[in-house]
């Protein structure tokens, strides 16, 4: 079975950094598309960074577009967002996502979320 596990939310202030982890096992496809999106109570959930499993395609928010990266570790079968330069608007429960297709079929699955909150 697909189980993805999100690890490192924190309290951390405003201007510091923090690295989410995404443990992923079950999960086979060779091309597939690996994907952060948050969520803050009362907002709506938004996608706040994608990558392809080659490594060649990354998309980011316009909210974090060069403070957040997205990387896949495919040996350690994880994948991480680095944040830096965190705002407190930045506070939310962090999803990872993985998106796959096998026979023209799609699949996604989703983790548990990671809390992240940024204040003073």
């Amino acid at each position: 079975q697909v189980q993805l596990v999100e690890s490192g939310g924190d309290l951390v202030q405003p201007g510091g950094s923090l690295r989410l982890s995404c443990a992923v096992s079950g999960f086979s496809f060779s091309d597939y598309v690996m994907s952060w999106y948050r969520q803050a109570p009362g907002k709506e959930r938004e996608l706040v960074a994608s990558g392809s499993s080659g490594g060649s395609r990354t998309n980011y928010a316009d909210s974090v577009k060069g403070r957040f990266t997205i990387s896949i570790d495919n040996a350690r079968n994880t994948t991480y967002l680095q944040m830096n330069s965190l705002k407190p608007e930045d506070t939310a429960i962090y999803y990872c996502v993985a998106m796959g297709i096998q026979w023209g079929v799609a699949y996604e699955y989703w983790g548990q979320g990671t809390q992240v909150t940024v204040s003073s």
